[in-house]
């Protein structure tokens, strides 16, 4: 990335304003789970600092302490205080980890899917099954994990029910736990982490530039957006299914050791809100059942 300009010293007011947008839902989360000024100060710091070192490095040598601190206005001893601080744990956590491919398999595999591709209520074990059950899918991703572990965890996450048969039958179309704040908060982190990085990819004219486009309409009754709230959880699950789809076929024959890889972030949002400020908000628009669930998350 190019080293920054001195424009940057005095910001658009049109960048000012599109900051204010972007930032002004992530403080209110923030003041909502107990983040402050003074934790928050931290954390900018830190990831000035960061960023400066890694992506601003000129023909790829490390910077000083004092070229960091010139370009993220942090003063030079808390750089280098914050160059050797840990930065903590940002693994992601085992139970996404796991529930995303078995998910991924459960949606794209022809033998976990009904004729119109929805996934099918599976039987708990393989002695039920066979390959074409719960117990069985679990195995054929990862052996070392009992699949009652699995399924305990998902019950209390939301992510699965049991049918009058005791089927386990899939809540969502995609790994979103109903419940359990550290799951959610790292998809919260993953989602946006991606869609604002092709979005920034592409304010910086950098080529060529990714896939970001909505669509916006004001003066909508609540009726309206109820529709096209189930239009668009409709039609974003057929893009996404579709492209999950391509996505297993290609992993198998793109498995070349030493082959230089990527990871890829494909996205469905909708979102509604009054057109005057200060009015009641909307409550989300129901999604869809999924095989009856009652737990069915949107992202």
């Amino acid at each position: 990335m190019s080293i920054p300009d001195s424009s940057h010293a005095h910001p658009s007011p049109a960048f000012v304003l599109a900051l204010r947008q972007v930032l002004r839902p992530l403080v209110r989360l923030m003041l909502a789970r107990g983040i402050t000024l003074p934790y928050l100060t931290e954390l900018l710091k830190s990831l000035l600092v960061e960023v400066a070192e890694q992506d601003f490095r000129i023909d790829g040598k490390a910077s000083s302490d004092s070229r960091v601190s010139l370009l993220s206005g942090v003063h030079r001893k808390d750089v280098n205080r914050l160059r050797h601080a840990d930065a903590g744990d940002e693994k992601m956590p085992p139970v996404v980890s796991l529930g995303a491919q078995l998910v991924a398999q459960w949606l794209g595999k022809p033998q976990y899917g009904d004729a119109q591709g929805q996934p099918l209520p599976l039987p708990r074990y393989v002695s039920e099954g066979g390959a074409q059950s719960f117990e069985g899918l679990v195995a054929g991703v990862n052996s070392d994990i009992r699949s009652r572990v699995v399924l305990d965890e998902w019950l209390r996450l939301g992510v699965v029910h049991l049918d009058e048969q005791r089927r386990v039958c899939l809540n969502t179309q995609a790994f979103v736990p109903a419940r359990g704040f550290d799951e959610k908060a790292f998809y919260f982190g993953h989602n946006l982490h991606d869609h604002v990085a092709a979005a920034a990819h592409n304010l910086l004219d950098q080529q060529p530039p990714f896939l970001e486009r909505s669509l916006h309409f004001s003066g909508l009754s609540a009726e309206s957006i109820q529709l096209l709230a189930a239009q668009s959880q409709k039609l974003g699950m057929q893009a996404l299914l579709a492209v999950n789809k391509t996505a297993l076929e290609r992993e198998k024959t793109d498995a070349t050791p030493g082959a230089p890889l990527q990871r890829m972030t494909f996205g469905i949002y909708f979102y509604a809100e009054p057109d005057r400020p200060g009015s009641t908000p909307p409550s989300p628009a129901p999604a869809p059942s999924a095989q009856g669930a009652e737990d069915v998350v949107q992202r």
